[in-house]
């Protein structure tokens, strides 16, 4: 299979924190090989609100997504604040379209909504975790039996805090097929 993908949009909701976004688009770089970049700024989908559990329903961020999905070869990532949610679970830290989009939310990656004193080196790495993850799935990976690779399914923050923020070697090398990296 030839490379398919060429380059990284991050698209933002409401999202400002700047440490975190500069971080996240070094990190993207890193394990992608490719360019990631600010793509522009959104709202947070009004309609996406469930009063009944104070969260967003995270489909409606990816529906906005596709706007910005110029064509195949690129990978459009949302990262918003809010608390996300799907369907039959109590919240997920991202979700993403195979060969299409993908949003992750830092609210459940911060120690203070838990009641914990910040960290604020294993908050920027529980984010690039979610982005990579969910960039995986972008790709077209599936969740690893590797509980060290990125692409392990994370039921818990315990969970995603054990992982890399890498792929392992298996999935590693899916990756390098679909993705054209950049030759410096």
């Amino acid at each position: 299979m030839s490379c398919i993908f060429k380059n990284i949009k991050v698209v933002l909701f409401n999202f400002s924190e700047v440490e975190t976004l500069e971080f996240l688009l070094i990190k993207l770089k890193e394990v992608f090989k490719i360019d990631a970049s600010i793509a522009g700024s959104l709202k947070v989908p009004q309609d996406a609100f469930d009063p009944v559990r104070n969260q967003y329903v995270a489909d409606y961020f990816l529906e906005e997504l596709l706007r910005y999905k110029e064509d195949l070869s690129t990978i459009v990532l949302g990262v918003t604040a809010v608390d996300i949610y799907e369907d039959g679970l109590n919240f997920v830290f991202g979700v993403a379209l195979p060969y299409k989009v993908a949003v992750i939310s830092t609210a459940r990656l911060h120690n203070r909504f838990y009641g914990l004193p910040e960290d604020k080196g294993l908050y920027l790495l529980r984010v690039v975790k979610e982005a990579v993850h969910e960039i995986g799935h972008v790709i077209g990976l599936p969740h690893c039996p590797n509980p060290k690779c990125v692409m392990h399914f994370s039921n818990s923050l315990a969970d995603t805090d054990y992982k890399d923020y890498r792929f392992c070697q298996k999935c590693y090398k899916v990756v390098m097929e679909r993705v054209c990296v950049k030759r410096e």
